[in-house]
């Protein structure tokens, strides 16, 4: 296991180089990363990121509370709902990708949820919010002059529509993921052909607050680049280091693409960016995880 271990952060450190110097990584942009050089010039822009932000985990906590119910499973108290989603989405950190959602569904079941109810939701969360990722991340390719990347771009955004749009195939991706996962796919699915295209919108517009919530981050310390830029690029980047399944929860990854995805309209800086982005994030989803705990492991009372 050691052994393992090592190699994933070896592969991982390895990839993240090669995404870094294909932008042209100088020294300059390391020396950004020294704290001193990033001071906060806009207080209001700041908060709202802390804002927006919570508020985009929270969305994310309540949209899973819902799927559980949509499937048959038990209805939970919204700040239960949060405080599961907030304490298994930790596991993201361990190497594997599935700690995430086997934390959902053993917490859940503390819950009166169903151990097939709770996984199915956590495996139909999980492939939603990233098709919704990569809905709200394919705008990032849609804004480059590049004509050959925008015609890849739209027909990135076609190809997941017709993916989770369309209900033969959206069954048949998520009966592949449930063998992936070893749990059943929600008989609820059958009577329900939009589910798919449902949740992806749902998701989006739960990225598209998690995207808003970066520009204004950026906007904080005073960095260029209009919203659709800068949250379309969060979004991408987040979706690569989520697929980077041997690094846990896209450490080195994710940051690589964001400062592939930034590097054009703010330079050298989107290096640091990407890097506080990154604290940003994990310090917000552990105050949450914390605050909540108690509610995701005690079970209370249904609403």
């Amino acid at each position: 296991h050691l052994a393992l271990r090592v190699g994933q952060w070896v592969l991982t450190g390895l990839v993240t180089v090669f995404i870094l110097r294909q932008v042209g990584l100088t020294g300059s942009a390391v020396a950004e990363l020294e704290p001193a050089r990033w001071p906060v010039t806009s207080w209001a822009h700041f908060g709202l990121s802390l804002v927006l932000l919570a508020g985009g985990y929270l969305v994310s906590g309540a949209l899973w509370g819902r799927m559980v119910e949509e499937l048959g499973g038990a209805r939970l108290a919204p700040a239960t709902a949060a405080g599961v989603y907030f304490l298994a989405n930790l596991g993201r950190y361990v190497p594997g990708k599935v700690w995430q959602l086997v934390g959902l569904a053993a917490l859940a079941r503390r819950h009166g949820v169903a151990p097939t109810v709770a996984a199915g939701a956590a495996v139909l969360g999980q492939i939603t919010a990233l098709a919704g990722a990569a809905v709200m991340g394919g705008l990032a390719f849609l804004t480059n002059p590049d004509p050959t990347r925008t015609a890849l771009a739209a027909a990135w955004l076609v190809g997941v529509v017709v993916l989770l749009a369309v209900p033969p195939i959206f069954r048949r991706l998520v009966a592949a993921a449930a063998r992936a996962a070893r749990t059943e796919v929600p008989e609820t699915l059958e009577g329900d052909p939009w589910f798919g295209a449902r949740w992806v919108a749902l998701y989006a517009l739960n990225w598209a607050i998690y995207g808003l919530a970066f520009w204004a981050l950026a906007a904080g310390f005073g960095l260029p680049g209009g919203v659709l830029e800068s949250a379309s690029g969060f979004a991408a980047a987040y979706l690569l280091g989520y697929l980077a399944i041997f690094a846990p929860a896209g450490i080195g990854i994710r940051e690589g693409f964001l400062v592939v995805f930034l590097d054009p309209i703010m330079g050298a800086r989107s290096l640091g960016i990407a890097v506080i982005a990154r604290l940003w994030t994990t310090l917000m989803e552990i105050a949450l995880a914390l605050a909540l705990a108690g509610r995701a492991r005690a079970p209370t009372e249904r609403s």
